[in-house]
């Protein structure tokens, strides 16, 4: 197969399995010895967590950028476009060197088939190596991987980082590295490295003991949130660690964590910044699809809140930040296999409104729990749904979208279509 555009590269990446027979990385290891092992070329910081590491990747990203580092970032999902998945110093992978390098790609692949006719890559795999490729031809110095799930067994596992971060440590995807807390944390735990710092964030005492234990075994030092580096919120986000402190801007809660996180990261490095160009570096950072404020007068607000506790996060920063308004109404849409049980359980007087994405694993009205069902208005077209509750939002009140990446990437991408 020879790709001409990137249209077709993204499609065919869409039209691969998800997931493999067995879950190891006998397969991403095999194409990346034939492309050279790239992975290898540049220094890398993988970071895994429930929540979180979309964020902390950007922040980390960023401070690299401003230290004059040529920088590599890894991130899912994307938002507006599928090339934001793979960038370089904030810029997107540019479509010619998406095509030229899925071709290489696919010669390597047709390689491998001649001694395993059946041999192939999920999508996932194929992404990762398209950036290793990508960031080492581009000769980066430094390369932030975002995980796709877990750690231990994800596809980005083939690093030896010069630090990994773990931002916390929750219920999400149970059914692949669960089912208990205790086994999320074991997987997650997968890329401690030996002799590399791990920065660890809100990580609750019932699965420390698990992350503490593998850095002991993996003789890599802990530095872990609100103990060895800590935030604070008075006047100004205050953050110290060992002899430094700095300011930041106010952000909500989780976002205050994943700044400290990617800050404390950043400074293990030991890369020369000043203290001003540091704060500066973070407060510039725009996380896209986190309470992304995209209408005023009254508040539209997008987040790709997906899980119970990142649910119940959001719910508690917008309930807080708008107390004064008569009504929160939200539109909601999720995949069928999160635990919406429990995370519409986190709902109380907001008006919620239920809808779907043209997405495999979206939930449709009958995957919703059944009280669900017959306690919210449910609109399956969710941009008639977002119109509806637009027009009639009023100016004492404010529209939450949130549940899904993929419905704020399809809010946000309804938008600029209606801008252009």
């Amino acid at each position: 197969m020879i790709f001409t555009d990137a249209k077709s590269v993204i499609q065919h990446l869409y039209a691969l399995p998800i997931l493999h027979p067995k879950n190891d990385l006998s397969y991403i290891r095999k194409v990346l010895a034939k492309l050279g092992d790239p992975q290898n070329d540049v220094k890398t910081i993988h970071v895994t967590g429930t929540n979180g590491k979309g964020s902390t990747s950007y922040y980390l990203s960023n401070l690299l950028k401003k230290a004059g580092q040529k920088t590599g970032l890894f991130v899912s999902p994307y938002i507006r476009a599928f090339n934001e998945r793979i960038q370089i110093n904030g810029e997107f992978i540019p479509d010619e060197n998406l095509v030229k390098l899925a071709n290489q790609v696919e010669k390597v692949i047709d390689e491998l088939r001649k001694s395993d006719p059946d041999f192939s890559l999920v999508t996932f795999e194929y992404e990762v190596a398209l950036a290793f490729l990508y960031f080492s031809k581009e000769k980066c110095d430094y390369t932030v991987i975002e995980v796709g799930i877990g750690g231990k067994h994800d596809k980005t596992n083939v690093i030896y980082p010069e630090l990994s971060i773990i931002t916390t440590i929750g219920l999400d995807h149970e059914k692949i590295i669960g089912p208990t807390i205790e086994d999320i944390a074991k997987e997650k735990s997968g890329v401690i490295k030996a002799n590399s710092p791990v920065v660890l964030g809100n990580i609750s005492d019932n699965v420390l003991s698990i992350l503490e234990a593998k850095a002991k075994k993996e003789n890599s030092s802990v530095y872990l949130l609100q103990r060895d580096f800590k935030i604070k919120n008075s006047c100004k986000l205050e953050y110290s660690f060992q002899n430094r402190k700095l300011e930041f801007n106010h952000r909500p809660e989780v976002e205050e964590y994943d700044i400290a996180i990617a800050t404390t990261a950043f400074l293990l490095l030991d890369l020369p910044l000043s203290s001003k160009d540091l704060e500066a570096a973070i407060n510039a950072t725009v996380i896209p699809g986190r309470y992304q404020l995209i209408e005023q007068h009254p508040d539209i607000i997008l987040d790709g809140a997906h899980n119970i506790q990142a649910m119940n996060n959001l719910l508690n920063f917008v309930r807080k930040s708008y107390a004064n308004v008569t009504r929160i109404k939200v539109l909601i849409a999720m995949m069928k296999d999160k635990d919406l049980e429990k995370v519409f359980s986190l709902f109380k007087n907001e008006e919620v409104t239920l809808t779907s994405i043209p997405y495999p694993r979206a939930a449709k009205l009958d995957d919703f729990p059944k009280d669900v069902q017959t306690r919210y208005p449910y609109v399956k077209d969710y941009q008639k749904a977002f119109r509806l509750l637009q027009d009639d939002l009023k100016d004492d009140e404010v529209l939450l979208v949130t549940g899904s990446f993929y419905l704020v990437s399809g809010i946000l991408n309804m938008e600029d279509k209606d801008e252009s």
